[in-house]
């Protein structure tokens, strides 16, 4: 069996591997290319070097506000989401009634599009901002807050599932027998449950990060970037640069591969520290 496996094994990759290659590697490899180039098509792209690169930070301000903007927003929505999916779990693995119902409906947020959740939470703080006379796109720190909120309704729930999952693994023997010893409940939090439920912790800040930092249809639906481009995000704005601006096709790319490498450092970064928690305890 296992000799027909080894045999057959390339060709059962193969369909697999050729639509990774066509889908992901060779438009990823074209858009590093086109970064460095001035184009309106792939057909007529002429190389520049580094000035895409030079423009997307120096032509105007909007792509540093971007980033500045995402960097304070995927802080404040990976502790809050993590914290509240954490509590939330705890919570709901205490022998509570209905528990597969509460589950359920703080599950059920996730499942609706980023495009529809962006407009529901822009009619529900808008009519709470109408009693002041403002509405979301008064301020950027409305925008802001706007978007905590919403990521905060739409991830938590799924955060929850997998805090559950972490915490439905620890043995009740290892629990029952510190209880026994004279441990607290929050010495029990701090030494048996966050120590073993750093696997879970390792997925959801990965996930929390990663869904943070590249949020854009929400961004696009709450405030659009508005007032004046200040609430928006970095997705956001690399597709205002590249559909929004004749000519700066090529800094859009070049925004998108340096959101790219942000992107990809941060969470390895991040994966590295919380897996070394995990190998430690």
């Amino acid at each position: 069996m296992e000799k027909t496996l080894k045999k057959y094994f390339p060709l059962f990759l193969l369909p697999t591997l050729l639509a990774f290659l066509i889908a992901f590697l060779i438009p990823f490899g074209m858009g590093i290319y086109l970064s460095f180039t001035q184009f309106t098509t792939v057909t007529d792209a002429q190389w520049v070097g580094l000035d895409n690169y030079r423009r997307a930070f120096t032509a105007n301000q909007d792509f540093r506000n971007a980033l500045w903007f995402t960097v304070k927003f995927t802080i404040v929505s990976v502790v809050t989401v993590n914290l509240f999916a954490f509590l939330l779990a705890l919570f709901l693995t205490q022998g509570v009634r209905a528990t597969n119902l509460f589950r359920t409906v703080f599950f059920m947020p996730n499942l609706i599009g980023g495009i529809v959740l962006g407009y529901l939470w822009q009619l529900i703080i808008n009519g709470v901002l109408r009693y002041w006379g403002v509405d979301i796109t008064f301020s950027a720190n409305y925008g802001f807050w706007g978007l905590v909120v919403l990521m905060n309704w739409q991830m938590t729930g799924y955060m929850m599932i997998i805090y559950i999952a972490g915490l439905q693994n620890i043995p009740h023997a290892l629990t029952e027998a510190a209880a026994i010893d004279g441990a607290s409940y929050f010495q029990i939090l701090r030494h048996i449950i966050l120590p073993m439920v750093m696997p879970a912790t390792t997925i959801c800040t990965f996930l929390t990060l990663t869904n943070s930092f590249k949020l854009f249809d929400q961004n696009l639906a709450l405030t659009a970037g508005a007032p004046g481009k200040e609430s928006a995000m970095l997705a956001l704005d690399i597709y205002n640069t590249f559909y929004g601006r004749i000519g700066y096709e090529g800094v859009g790319q070049a925004k998108a591969v340096i959101f790219f490498l942000i992107l990809a450092l941060i969470a390895f970064v991040q994966l590295s520290l919380t897996r070394s928690k995990e190998v430690s305890q």
